[in-house]
């Protein structure tokens, strides 16, 4: 983190965030803040608008209006005319550079080995030399426990262990970040274990987390705030203990009633 950023600068910072495919105005003006060092569970219905709003925040999407800052740093705003406007390409990039992304459905490279998918995107992205990549790499698949997973295909792995090289994957690239697009909701319930394990582990050492996911139990346990999506719109957001002891709003309360 630069020196002269301060703790006190929020890691993510959305402001009215819309976003519209055609006729489907998907995020209603979205606002969120995350601090350094918090993990935020966004839960919600199936197709409420969580993922995309996710994909925005790294500009997977690109928004319709609304304002997005990572570490305090402007990476889409909206002008007085109401054009939204994103940093320059290098700048945005770098931005970007700050958010390791994990999908639900691993997304690794068939072709590549475990060791070969984490080295990839350092050694072409960021330009580290092969030996520093395969070092953190090693060191990565260790912390996953996988490093005897090291020369295997993808194909010859289980999905929690999938999941858990995409996490190391990720890291790879030493965000400031990581989101998290339902990481558990394509794996049987016997694998989610092993990859929420990971997922608390790096909460423990101050990972800044958003995390969209269907865990009642992490969201519970791991998250410091829970944020409820509905419809396009982020209804409430309130510190984990106190959501669950009493959500604030219908819907929310509504959905927990379903999910626990």
């Amino acid at each position: 983190m630069p020196a002269s950023i301060s703790d006190d600068v929020p890691m993510i910072e959305a402001i009215g965030v819309k976003k519209r495919f055609g006729d489907n105005e998907v995020l209603r003006g979205v606002s969120l803040s995350v601090a350094r060092g918090e993990v935020v569970a966004l839960i919600g219905p199936s197709g409420s608008g969580k993922s995309t709003f996710l994909r925005c925040l790294n500009h997977l999407e690109t928004i319709d209006a609304g304002e997005i800052r990572i570490g305090g740093e402007v990476l889409a705003s909206t002008d007085a005319e109401g054009r939204c406007r994103y940093a320059p390409e290098a700048d945005g990039r770098r931005l970007c550079r700050k958010s390791g992304m994990v999908f639900q459905h691993f997304n690794l490279f068939p072709h590549l080995t475990v060791l070969e998918n984490l080295i990839a995107a350092p050694m072409v992205v960021t330009g580290v030399p092969r030996g520093q990549a395969v070092e953190r790499a090693e060191k990565l698949l260790a912390k996953v426990e996988l490093s005897a997973k090291r020369d295997n295909y993808p194909a010859r792995l289980s999905g929690g262990q999938k999941q858990r090289v995409a996490i190391a994957r990720a890291l790879a690239m030493e965000p400031e970040l990581m989101l998290f697009d339902e990481p558990t909701s394509a794996l049987d319930p016997e694998l989610t274990g092993e990859v929420l394990r990971t997922m608390r582990e790096l909460a423990e050492e101050r990972m800044t987390m958003l995390v969209v996911t269907h865990e009642m139990g992490f969201a519970r346990e791991v998250a410091r705030t829970v944020a409820f999506m509905d419809q396009g719109e982020l209804l409430v957001t309130r510190p984990a203990a106190e959501f669950f002891a009493d959500p604030g709003h219908e819907r929310a309360q509504a959905f927990l009633d379903h999910m626990l």
